[in-house]
């Protein structure tokens, strides 16, 4: 067995005997105060587990313990941890205990050094690495998707059973609930004066629209990302209908129905569902992997050397009455001066509350007011004007700015935080959740309906 320590710029190899294990568990227990949130990271395969620790928390004890196998994944994860240590500005204090034993999962449930499981990384294994975590006792924060396939919503259905059976919290990381532009367009969405109520749609004119486009070589952090080869296999990354569009799915329900439990098995239905491929070149491959051949389990999809990640997919589907497109694309890199997109239309009887995040908005999303109707645009103005300075008292600052079909809003810097900064905003919500020592009932059959949208998506899409 393996098992190091990593403090700032120092990786050194203890070899310790299982006793010894058990002993350095018990004492940093003891010296660290009972009160704290205690991490295991297990197998970060994704740099969304690093990301929970870019910034510290007062409330989150500084030692981590993670127990992966010994492979490249769990290298990147640290290394970006020793970057967020050894940056000049606000650097963290981690203090990580890494395990990196072939018995790594066993050696994480029987000395349970920690309290909160984060599993961020092969999707393939993520949901039985839930299921073994809570089985054992353990909490778990999970990035998503916590399921890909139709027979992982079944054994997710059985985790949240025992879940609260064990009073244990299970919870999948959803930062875009905390960009600002989604956060007011619910807020608008809750004012009937201005809003009106939400249309219902119908397929070819859904009364909610989503949709995001993303790359596949990008930075994170501000180095060029290198990704796993297995995260281009939709057997253990999962297929786009499946993993980013958990996303989209999961704003439409926050926005649309907020706080209301939904019931899986009677509020959703599926009107049709699609998936195609993003076809990989060997040298973007490589350029993303840093490995030089294709591994053998990709070997299925590949056709006259390219391969074809089925990375992309839209949903069609009736939410409690509503209709609701989302759709997730990818492209390998992103031409010179653009970037990730994205784009939410909230459909109301008397305006629109319209995102746009392209080169117009210069790549940052920006929030649009545009009523439907001239007559009567006087009152219905006033009527906006009132409601949003009542907005501003919670958001001081924000202004509106006149359009040629509407308004936008706009909003001051402060407010303004990036995709890496919301996972600090995650992870102090799931503690406010520990705290109380419970969790919503809308969060949790939320999260059941969520899954249930993608993966049922999936096997319409397959033709299942």
């Amino acid at each position: 067995m393996v098992f190091k320590t990593m403090r700032t710029s120092s990786f050194f190899l203890i070899f310790l005997t299982i006793i010894n294990i058990g002993c350095v568990n018990k004492k940093q227990q003891k010296n660290s105060s009972s009160h704290l949130t205690h991490l295991i990271v297990l197998d970060p395969g994704h740099f969304h587990a690093a990301l929970l620790q870019k910034s510290m928390n007062e409330k989150v004890d500084s030692t981590v313990y993670v127990f992966a196998p010994d492979s490249p994944d769990v290298h990147a994860y640290s290394a970006l941890i020793k970057g967020y240590n050894n940056r000049q500005d606000n650097p963290t204090g981690w203090n990580e205990i890494i395990y990196t034993g072939r018995d790594y999962l066993e050696k994480m449930i029987s000395s349970k050094p920690g309290n909160v499981v984060v599993i961020a990384g092969n999707n393939k294994l993520k949901t039985n690495y839930i299921y073994k975590s809570v089985d054992a006792g353990l909490n778990v924060l999970a990035d998503k998707p916590m399921v890909i396939t139709k027979s992982g919503f079944n054994k997710l259905v059985e985790i949240f059973a025992t879940a609260k059976k064990n009073r244990l919290l299970v919870y999948d990381i959803m930062t875009e609930r905390y960009e600002i532009t989604n956060l007011l367009q619910k807020a608008f969405m809750q004012m009937p004066e201005v809003f009106g109520t939400l249309e219902v749609g119908t397929l070819e004119d859904p009364a909610v629209s989503l949709e995001s486009k993303h790359y596949f070589f990008k930075e994170v952090s501000g180095s060029p990302i290198v990704r796993p080869d297995w995260y281009f296999d939709v057997e253990q990354e999962g297929e786009g209908i499946v993993d980013v569009t958990t996303h989209l799915v999961d704003l439409v329900q926050w926005e649309c129905f907020p706080e209301e439990n939904l019931d899986y098995k009677k509020d959703i239905q599926i009107l049709t569902a699609k998936r195609w491929a993003t076809i990989l070149t060997p040298t973007q491959f490589k350029k993303v992997t840093k490995k030089d051949n294709y591994p053998e389990f990709l070997k299925k999809d590949i056709k006259d050397s390219l391969l074809y990640v089925y990375a992309n997919g839209e949903i069609n589907y009736n939410l409690k009455g509503i209709t609701v497109r989302v759709a997730v694309r990818w492209d390998f890199e992103a031409p010179a001066g653009l970037k990730d997109t994205y784009y939410s239309k909230m459909r109301g009887t008397k305006a629109n509350l319209i995102i746009r995040q392209g080169k117009e908005q210069q790549f940052k999303p920006v929030l649009y007011i545009e009523p439907l109707k001239k007559e009567g645009l006087t009152e219905w103005k006033h009527s906006l004007e009132k409601a949003f300075s009542d907005l501003q008292k919670e958001y001081p600052g924000i202004e509106l700015g006149e359009e040629k079909n509407g308004w936008k809003v706009i909003i001051p810097d402060q407010y303004k935080k990036g995709h890496e900064e919301h996972f600090a905003l995650v992870i102090k919500k799931y503690i406010q959740y520990l705290e109380e020592g419970k969790m919503p009932e809308w969060e949790i059959s939320n999260m059941l309906a969520k899954y249930y949208t993608t993966t049922e998506a999936l096997e319409k899409a397959l033709g299942k």
